[in-house]
């Protein structure tokens, strides 16, 4: 992995995040390091204890999370399926929610070694205004997505929350959208309750990896660099009331596992906190970009994992919502569906501008490959013969309302 970035040592607590209950509850669990023991811990769960496992209701400990990951579990895959499809019909019935993300730009300060928009390496850059941004998003409306999240590297000065919210303005007057989420770089409380107050309701934050050794290796440069603020900055999020906050790491930075088990805290955390904030789970791997290829990850996984991996998080977890995105190929994606997935992405385009610009050479440069290039239209007659509804919006911005309410 090359050399390891030492990362300055903690300072006191910055002032935009103001609580670090969640990432005490990481550390306290030895969730942010690699604990000694716990692959052997792992592979001593023997069939017997997730019999038992299954057997109970659905629910979040650290110790039955660890069971549905264990290597035993993955030899019982498909009890374990039958049990999680069961679950999310029962909790989410027949809707899979359907949104598309929206790239404002590839600008980067961060020099992140597995991303696209890499700011060591030069790049084809472009930024949206909020003219070109609302273009964008008329033409995915006119798809028929109601759910967009606007995503954009760390180019503050350009994306920042007076623009976010201006857009967010006309993305729900003017275009009618029901909901408007952002993955953007890490904000504080005080802005973070501004674009809540300007009609943003979800915010989505990939840790990439729990390992701090292996996060130091993988973020060369950049504010993103700093380990412990991506964790303080969710719980900045849930602090000014945002209604949904999406967790993830990517896979293939880190032991899949071991991303698990910290994920897992992660939610359980803030949803003890923070309840009024819904948690969901996206579980993304490493693609294919302009700054790796698979063959540069030491930790990728495979099909049967990454099922497991779903798995293993619906059993414990039967209420959050679990994200499916364009990086898996159509027939695994499919395949993936019924077994506890409830939000996925279609049409998706991986650039500034990608919607309204013809694909080639001078497009702006892509985040990763996207692997399953179905439209909207495609994906939702896939759900319907797979006997799903397809739904735009989950709700009408009239029942909608403020921080505190």
């Amino acid at each position: 992995m090359g050399m390891t970035r030492a990362e300055p040592p903690p300072a006191a607590l910055p002032a935009a995040y103001r609580s670090r209950l969640v990432l005490d509850a990481l550390e306290s669990a030895g969730l942010t390091g690699r604990p000694a023991g716990w692959p052997e811990r792992l592979a001593g769960i023997g069939e017997n204890r997730v019999e038992r496992e299954l057997a109970r209701p659905a629910g979040y400990d650290p110790d039955r999370l660890a069971v549905f990951l264990s290597p035993a579990a993955g030899r019982r895959l498909e009890d374990l399926a039958r049990a999680a499809h069961r679950l999310t019909r029962r909790r989410f019935g027949n809707a899979i929610s359907l949104f598309t993300p929206l790239y404002l730009s590839n600008y980067c300060v961060n020099r992140c070694r597995y991303c696209g928009f890499n700011s060591g390496r030069p790049r084809r850059r472009r930024r949206l205004s909020l003219d070109e941004a609302e273009a964008e998003a008329g033409i995915l409306a006119a798809e028929g997505f109601r759910d967009i999240l606007l995503v954009s590297s760390e180019d503050a000065a350009h994306v920042n929350v007076d623009y976010l919210s201006r857009l967010a303005g006309r993305l729900l007057g003017d275009l009618d959208f029901a909901s408007v989420s952002v993955e953007i770089n890490i904000q504080g409380e005080d802005d973070y309750r501004r674009l809540f107050e300007a009609g943003v309701e979800g915010v989505t934050i990939f840790q990439e990896t729990y390992d701090r050794e292996a996060y130091a290796a993988w973020h060369q440069s950049g504010p993103k660099a700093v380990f412990a603020n991506r964790i303080l900055a969710s719980e900045a999020a849930a602090r000014a009331g945002m209604r949904r906050l999406g967790l993830g790491a990517l896979l293939g930075l880190g032991d899949w596992r071991r991303e698990a088990l910290a994920l897992g805290a992660h939610a359980a955390a803030v949803a003890r906190h923070y309840w009024r904030t819904r948690t969901s789970f996206s579980l993304p791997r490493i693609r294919p970009s302009e700054s790796g290829r698979p063959g540069d990850f030491p930790h990728l996984l495979s099909d049967a994992e990454l099922t497991q991996l779903i798995l293993a998080l619906r059993l414990c977890f039967p209420d959050s919502g679990l994200t499916l995105s364009t990086r898996e190929r159509p027939e695994l994606r499919d395949s993936l569906i019924p077994l506890g997935i409830t939000q996925i992405s279609a049409g998706s385009k991986v650039n500034p501008g990608g919607y309204g610009e013809a694909a080639g050479p001078a497009a702006s440069t892509e985040q990763f490959e996207v692997a399953d290039s179905r439209s909207a239209g495609e994906m939702a007659d896939a759900l319907r013969k797979m006997g799903f509804d397809p739904v735009w919006k989950d709700w009408d911005r009239g029942f909608r309302g403020r921080a505190g309410t």
